[in-house]
C-alpha cells in the first residue's frame, strides 16, 4: 500500500463508467495521473462554485 501523503486524504468514489473513461483519456492527454485529474476537476469545480456563491470557509481540523 502506498504511503500516505501529508495534507491529503484517501477517498473511494463511485463514478459513471463513461465519465471515468473520459476522465482517464483527459488525464492521458494532460500527462496527469487519473487521481491528479480527478483532484483537478474537483478544484476547478469548487473554484467555480465559490465564484458564484462566495468563498467557503473551513477550519483546518474539519
Amino acid at each position: 500500500m502506498p504511503k500516505a501523503i501529508p495534507g491529503r486524504i484517501a477517498t473511494q468514489m463511485r463514478i459513471d463508467e463513461t465519465l471515468h473513461k473520459k476522465a482517464r483519456e483527459i488525464a492521458i492527454r494532460e500527462n496527469r495521473t487519473l487521481n491528479s485529474q480527478y483532484e483537478y476537476f474537483i478544484k476547478v469545480g469548487v473554484e467555480q462554485y465559490e465564484t458564484v456563491h462566495g468563498p467557503i470557509s473551513v477550519s483546518p481540523d474539519e
